[in-house]
């Protein structure tokens, strides 16, 4: 079986992980900084806007996978799945133009991240306890 809603939402976040690898390599070149980060703000804000989508991607791409895959109906993985996406590109241009402050993207954009998880968390037990319970 193929999970084509999943797998968009993959292709998103695989070019936001370049995106933002890009940033992070360009700065450990600036810097000649091979591991750790410069006492530069924006180089700091950048490998964590990195890390962080490395952090969250996973785990939201895998559930959204499961979900398609167990049955959970397309326009509600779909939407759940653009809540995530969404959540996760504003949180990394809110934490790169925030300069790893407080900015609105970024605050938007986890409560998005968060809020698409619980969704999802909700939607797998709902879905498991139509077929199984």
């Amino acid at each position: 079986m193929i999970v084509p809603v999943s797998a968009v939402f993959a292709a998103v976040l695989g070019l936001l992980l370049l995106v933002l690898s890009f940033l992070v390599s360009r700065y450990r070149l600036k810097f000649r900084q091979g591991l750790g980060v410069s006492d530069d703000i924006d180089f700091q804000a950048a490998v964590r806007a990195h890390a962080n989508l490395v952090e969250y991607a996973p785990v939201g791409l895998i559930m959204l996978a499961i979900a398609e895959l167990n049955g959970v109906p397309g326009t509600l993985v779909y939407w759940t799945g653009m809540a995530f996406v969404a959540g996760r590109l504003l949180h990394a241009f809110g934490m790169i133009n925030g300069r790893g402050g407080p900015h609105m993207a970024r605050m938007v954009g986890i409560l998005l991240t968060w809020l698409a998880i619980l969704v999802l968390s909700l939607l797998l037990f709902w879905n498991v306890f139509q077929v199984y319970g």
